[in-house]
């Protein structure tokens, strides 16, 4: 059996984080976890923060703080922002921790000693007024290639160019807003062209990548690949390990994957398994997933692919790299700073986090770009309200009226009911599939058709009236229609974590732990109903989205 390492990109450590990003990034890698859970295989999911890089310098010191207590602030809003959500890693860390630095310093030494890291002096940003070079994302102007404004230094987020600062049109010191000037310095470059061959053989072995990720990296090689400084001038970050590079930090972009390896030897020596980690890296039976946005693309299949393979230990490449484009919120993106985004806290107050999940992996920008929109969510949630709520409401509170509390005993079955059975199957290979596949879109989809399958069920067979007519039948009705109540909770499960585990107690099918990813097999003649007889969820009413939205507006700068 292979061994499923998963990681989402470590979110930077410099603000809170968004919907926008748990759709691209986290919540596609939670269902994925989830669903392997329930499937039994053998995974690991890490992730931790991004601690390092100037945009932390700038922000603590306009804050008045240290850069370490900068950080640990941003550190701990996140970790609870995920927790919120219920995304569940085995293990958080933050590339701030111990493992990190020497970690990161072994990768640097292992590529420079083999000629694949060179001095050499380039022409960089310098900011007079700032007195400072500027890092790639702190100079801004237009894109060469598209024209876009307002691009940063290092990616055109419009048309995804990969950029030389020193080529943006017009370019803008992003902190004070001054022009820059053109300085030298001498900085330490990761040689890709001597890695061509390797990383196109490696990625033209992928044939089950997403198409825009793929395509994305082959159409960087075949443009040629350039080579990239790996190190600034900054006085926090993990120190260039040569003594002539004195004052210099490995760039963020490079030690910033490193975090997934220092997290899990984090997560080992915590355990009391201090090598443990090394199962999980240099096994050749393990699947390294990298759940990311289509802004991280070039790193996760490029510059991070280059840097394991310039290594001397065997550390195992990405079997999987399941790149998401963007998600925005009504057709602009969310940007605190322009008033364009959702206040958590207030969402939360209101809002159930199950019918967030859902909404986002009914829509998630799995092929293209997608949106947060309020009538969109108020759908989501009142789907889950009128298919799977009322279907768990009326069947449970029917039978604690009218059987005592228990799910009466199944007779014999007609080809009503076995339609309905074989339909489970069919969802369960299907949904399994879109879970494999990384198409949670599609999971939910046919997850939820099921559901919907199964309230036609109950109609059509009608047990309030064969309860006077006919109460074998009315029982055998109710009990395969339970069934199948549990079968769509654990179908949704990876998706509605808190609302399945709610379902399956009421059903008096309580599991310890994920629920085995396979129709329910389990006899439920004579079996209790659970007490609780709360609304899975509450329906969201048209005058309540109209006033989200309204507040949304009110709240947002005007767009130039």
């Amino acid at each position: 059996m292979s061994k499923y390492l998963i990681t989402s990109a470590l979110p930077y450590a410099n603000g809170p984080i968004h919907f926008g990003h748990i759709a691209g990034a986290y919540l596609p890698a939670d269902v994925f976890n989830r669903f392997l859970h329930q499937k039994r295989e053998d995974v690991l999911y890490v992730c931790g923060t991004d601690e390092h890089g100037v945009a932390i310098t700038i922000n603590a010191e306009k804050a008045g703080v240290p850069y370490k207590e900068y950080v640990d602030g941003h550190h701990k809003t996140i970790k609870a922002f995920f927790d919120k959500l219920n995304i569940r890693f085995d293990h958080f860390s933050r590339t701030t921790i111990a493992e990190h630095y020497p970690l990161s310093q072994e990768f640097f030494t292992e590529l420079y000693k083999k000629g694949l890291i060179k001095p050499a002096v380039e022409q960089q940003f310098y900011c007079p007024k700032c007195d400072r070079f500027l890092a790639d994302r702190y100079v801004t102007g237009s894109c060469p290639k598209c024209g876009a404004p307002d691009v940063r230094g290092d990616e055109c987020t419009k048309c995804g160019e990969w950029l030389e600062p020193s080529k943006v049109v017009n370019p803008t010191c992003k902190v004070c807003g001054s022009k820059p000037e053109i300085r030298e310095v001498t900085q330490y470059f990761l040689d890709l062209p001597a890695f061509e061959p390797k990383l196109k053989a490696w990625l033209e072995s992928k044939t089950d990548w997403k198409p825009n990720v793929k395509n994305k990296a082959l159409s960087l090689i075949s443009e040629g690949l350039v080579k990239r400084a790996i190190t600034r001038e900054l006085s926090w970050g993990v120190p260039v390990p040569l003594p002539e590079a004195k004052g210099k930090v490995l760039y963020v972009w490079f030690d910033a994957p490193i975090g997934y390896i220092s997290s899990t030897m984090e997560w080992a020596k915590l355990k009391g398994q201090p090598d443990a980690w090394k199962d999980w890296w240099f096994g050749k039976d393990v699947k390294l997933v990298h759940f990311i946005g289509k802004d991280n693309i070039i790193f996760h299949t490029i510059i991070w692919p280059a840097m394991l393979m310039g290594q001397d230990k065997p550390y195992v490449l990405p079997d999987n790299v399941p790149g998401n484009e963007f998600y925005n919120l009504e057709n602009r993106k969310f940007s605190k700073s322009e008033g364009w985004y959702i206040d958590t806290d207030d969402f939360f107050s209101k809002y159930s986090v199950d019918a967030l999940r859902y909404a986002i992996a009914s829509n998630a920008p799995e092929t293209s770009d997608s949106q947060f929109l309020w009538e969109d969510f108020a759908a989501r949630n009142n789907e889950l309200a009128d298919t799977l709520g009322n279907l768990v409401n009326r069947c449970f509170s029917f039978m604690k009226k009218n059987f005592d509390g228990k799910i009466p005993a199944q007779g014999e079955l007609t080809a009503e009911d076995k339609a309905l059975l074989d339909a489970a199957q069919a969802a369960f290979d299907e949904t399994g599939r879109c879970y494999y596949g990384y198409k949670v879109r599609q999971a939910a989809s046919t997850a939820m058709a099921f559901a919907a399958a199964a309230n036609k069920y109950v109609n059509d067979t009608a047990p309030w009236k064969l309860r006077k007519t006919d109460l074998a039948r009315c029982g055998t009705v109710l009990n395969v229609a339970t069934r199948a109540i549990i079968d769509a909770a654990i179908l949704l499960y990876p998706i509605i974590p808190d609302a399945a585990a709610k379902i399956m107690a009421k059903a008096g099918a309580a599991c310890d732990g994920a629920p085995e990813f396979k129709p329910y097999a389990e006899s439920l003649d004579g079996r209790a109903l659970g007490a609780d007889d709360s609304l899975l969820f509450t329906k969201i009413l048209p005058e309540q989205v109209q006033a989200e939205v309204e507040k949304l507006k009110a709240s947002a700068k005007p767009q130039a």
